[in-house]
């Protein structure tokens, strides 16, 4: 009986620099009419016509952002674009064009990199952005990726981070540390792996959390439901880092406290089973957990009546005198406990 023959795999150096980002990159095609010079030139042209640019820029890094040992390189991909829409729709703009760079090891051939542009390819897709450039280069330490992300607005809608006043009610969208307990989930099972290679990773039951983790989306859908509730927030900022980390830097900006009601918190009902059966406070994973990607704004206490039965928003708590401090008022007791910054720090969570 013959055995199966392991896939032959395409070493990078069987395309060079340029034929690679060819290779990758040619069955992309352009949805937006701002995108007038792409990729095969010495660099993108983009038309804004009347609007703002609105431009942000994530760098991944393997073994610090993500581990590839239970991460799959489409979910990769995908996410890493996601990640930076984000930043876009927090501006209450559109995205519309993305860069991507990479640095990688002479270990992972072609197909690992068909994989990665699959989930770029699938992101653009979904969200209607264009990619229009990027680079490639060799890295001794790994994979890295760097996404860039453009997006288009008019001036009188884009929302900052510092427009907050006084009594203006917190508003958060989706649900919150959901993400988190996926990560924790999938370090578990990974450990568990690397104890015992025979054991299976015990991962049914927690697709919800999961998907938040390797998938995330980005809620670009917010300006429009927004626009037609007749809304614009006084400021918005995406829950990237956790939710005590975003409120402190719509803060800081904003020259306001907050008042954060740990009751009103919201939170999907696997994401509170699973943070009991870890021992963990979900509410804590909410507010420090991050990578929700939700988006948390503000919004005039006369916007109240349109927000306040909409299944996509919660109102969360309200901003106070700046003097008045960051507190979250604790279910039940009323007691309020300083609001720290416990979130993500790429320099100090290694």
């Amino acid at each position: 009986m013959l055995e199966d023959k392991a896939p032959q795999l395409t070493p990078i150096s069987a395309y060079g620099e340029f034929g690679l980002i060819k290779h990758l990159t040619e069955s992309f095609s352009f949805e937006n009419e701002s995108t007038e010079v792409s990729i095969g030139d010495d660099a993108a042209v983009i038309n804004p016509g009347n609007q703002k640019v609105v431009v942000t820029t994530d760098v991944l890094a393997e073994g610090v952002h993500f581990n590839l040992g239970y991460v799959p390189l489409k979910h990769l991909g995908y996410k890493a674009v996601v990640v930076n829409l984000s930043d876009i729709a927090a501006m209450n703009a559109v995205p519309t064009q993305i860069l991507v760079s990479l640095a990688i090891s002479n270990r992972f051939p072609v197909e690992a990199l068909e994989e990665i542009y699959a989930g770029i390819a699938l992101a653009c897709k979904r969200y209607k952005v264009d990619l229009v450039g990027g680079d490639t280069t060799s890295s001794t330490s790994g994979l890295v990726m760097s996404i860039t992300a453009i997006g288009l607005e008019s001036s009188e809608n884009i929302v900052k981070r510092n427009g907050t006043k006084p009594n203006d009610l917190l508003v958060v969208t989706g649900d919150l540390g959901g993400a988190y307990l996926g990560l924790q989930i999938l370090e578990r099972e990974h450990a568990v792996f690397l104890a015992n290679p025979n054991m299976q990773p015990e991962m049914e039951g927690y697709d919800y959390i999961l998907e938040k983790q390797l998938k995330p989306e980005a809620r670009t859908d917010v300006k429009k439901i927004l626009e037609e509730l007749g809304i614009k927030p006084t400021s918005m900022i995406d829950v990237s880092d956790g939710l005590s980390s975003e409120i402190l830097h719509l803060s800081d900006q904003s020259k306001v406290g907050f008042r954060l009601y740990e009751e009103k918190i919201p939170m999907d009902s696997l994401t509170i089973s699973t943070a009991d059966e870890l021992n963990l406070n979900p509410a804590m994973c909410a507010m420090n957990g991050g990578e929700d990607y939700e988006l948390l704004f503000t919004i005039s206490p006369d916007d109240f009546e349109k927000i306040r039965n909409h299944p996509d928003f919660t109102i969360v708590g309200h901003a106070v005198d700046l003097d008045q401090g960051n507190f979250l008022v604790a279910r039940g007791s009323n007691e309020l406990i300083a609001l720290n910054a416990q979130g993500w720090d790429a320099f100090l969570n290694k």
